[in-house]
């Protein structure tokens, strides 16, 4: 059993990391349920069946008005139609750490100044689509050399699909650049599985995208970064979901 402290949390939204501002964070799944209950059942107590998941997020912390800190960057994505990738990541990015992500819809942002302590900020998002749990599959860090990151092993393959998502934060680079999450059986020889959209010079993103469902996923999964030829760097996570 290994527990872990929270001080090495980390929080992701969109090309942002906000780990910096806040200090708490929760993701949250549930599923509704539909009764199904009829005269003479067994036991007499109610029975149900599950319907659909659905998943939020939240997170407070210290409020920072400077341009892309945390108030410019979550009080702009209330009411906004475009969905934001979200990765909390609960002990860090480091490779195989266990990851939560979404694609979320921000509900609700709230400042709060009180007159004798820190202003601070909340708010709270709405998964679009659900909310998975996955491992981290390449460290938030800068890199400016193609890299096939270490393979996480999941012990056996997985048959229903999974979701991948990508954070790049910060690019410097004046080339173009293709981030990828592949599959092996063995560990050996790898396939794509998901190839993210290709990014120009100096531009970030985030992005996320479901692998069908029925779609067979190998045992082990890894990260892979390709840079053409040029230079700078980029800083970028990637994680994978299994479903």
């Amino acid at each position: 059993m290994a527990f872990i402290h929270g001080k090495n949390a980390v929080v992701i939204h969109g090309v942002f990391d906000l780990s910096d501002f806040l200090n708490d964070a929760s993701a949250s799944n549930s599923v509704e349920t539909a009764e199904t209950t009829t005269f003479g059942v067994s036991g007499g107590a109610k029975t149900y069946i599950t319907g659909l998941r659905e998943g939020t997020a939240s997170a407070s912390g210290l409020f920072d008005g400077a341009a892309s800190a945390v108030d410019v960057v979550l009080q702009g994505s209330i009411g906004s139609e475009t969905l934001a990738p979200v990765t909390i990541c609960p002990n860090g990015t480091t490779l195989g750490e266990r990851v939560q992500t979404l694609q979320a819809k921000t509900t609700a942002y709230e400042v709060s100044s009180p007159v004798g302590d820190v202003v601070s900020v909340s708010y709270t998002a709405q998964a679009d689509g659900g909310l998975d749990h996955g491992v981290s599959l390449a460290t938030l860090a800068s890199i400016s050399a193609s890299t096939n990151h270490t393979s996480v092993d999941n012990g056996a393959a997985t048959s229903d699909g999974g979701v991948g998502q990508i954070h790049v934060t910060e690019n410097t680079r004046n080339s173009s650049t293709v981030l990828k999450v592949q599959h092996s059986s063995d560990n050996s020889t790898f396939a794509d599985l998901i190839t993210f959209s290709s990014l120009g010079s100096t531009t970030t993103a985030s992005e996320r995208i479901v692998v069908a469902d029925g779609t067979t996923v190998n045992r082990y999964v890894r990260a892979i970064s390709t840079l053409s030829a040029g230079t700078g760097a980029l800083t970028y996570h990637i994680s994978f979901s299994r479903r």
